[in-house]
């Protein structure tokens, strides 16, 4: 669980791991998925890193282009090094079960 302090409109202020002395007020315990906590990590990785905010986005067109050249045989997915194999299958297989949970229709008789 993560300790979060929050301000007057209810914006996490400060984030903690370590739970907040006994009797410190305007503390409380939030889940690590809360879309708020994610939302203060956010702004916190775009202060520290002004491209942190366009990087994830470059990555996934990074992962088309190496996919296109693949797909027309400019290079073969084994010219990779093997870390970058393993990130672009890691990726690849990630991206794969999200598509399955997703997924609102049942190939034999419509919805799920």
């Amino acid at each position: 669980m993560i300790h979060v302090r929050r301000n007057p409109v209810g914006e996490i202020i400060a984030a903690s791991r370590q739970p907040p002395e006994d009797g410190e007020p305007g503390w409380e315990t939030v889940d690590a998925a809360d879309p708020a906590l994610a939302a203060f990590g956010g702004e916190l990785m775009a202060q520290a890193n002004p491209l942190s905010a366009s990087d994830l986005g470059f990555v996934r067109v990074l992962e088309d282009v190496i996919d296109l050249l693949i797909a027309r045989g400019v290079i073969l997915f084994t010219d990779l090094p093997p870390a970058a194999q393993d990130k672009l299958m890691e990726r690849r297989n990630t991206r794969a079960g999200l598509t399955a949970r997703l997924s609102l229709l049942d190939d034999r008789d419509g919805l799920i």
